[in-house]
């Protein structure tokens, strides 16, 4: 009967070995199913934070290129701006040249009294229209 409750014993102690060694392997599933997790979260909030900082960094490389851009545009249109009024103000100043000399010479002339002069002139950044006309009463 010893021998029986003996074999009985050890049966119950394998049973109970197998359930505690089952229960050890759920448990150590679980933390290492929990690690991996914690694992993968902290890497995709890493991830998620290097994607906005990577963006943020192309956005600032893009205002900065657009800033530079602008400066340019900003600076050729100046200079354009200011050749061209060069060139108005030189072509305006060669047709008061033309009326001063036009001037001196019909006030040299005897026949002062003879006729009328009447004039008018377009000036254009390309070119230079200067019409006068001689009246004869």
């Amino acid at each position: 009967m010893k021998a029986i409750k003996k074999c009985m014993g050890l049966e119950e102690r394998f049973k109970k070995r197998a359930a505690a060694t089952k229960i050890q392997a759920w448990w150590h599933g679980t933390l290492a199913r929990r690690t991996l997790l914690h694992a993968a979260l902290r890497n995709w909030i890493i991830q998620c934070w290097w994607g906005h900082t990577v963006v943020r960094l192309l956005q600032r490389k893009r205002r900065a290129a657009l800033i530079t851009y602008a400066d340019r545009e900003r600076a050729v249109v100046k200079l354009q701006s200011l050749v061209r009024m060069w060139r108005i103000h030189w072509r305006y100043c060669q047709v008061l040249n033309a009326i001063y000399i036009i001037q001196c010479h019909w006030k040299c002339q005897n026949c002062q009294t003879c006729a009328l002069l009447r004039g008018h002139c377009i000036v254009t950044a390309d070119h230079l229209q200067f019409h006068i006309e001689i009246i004869n009463p």
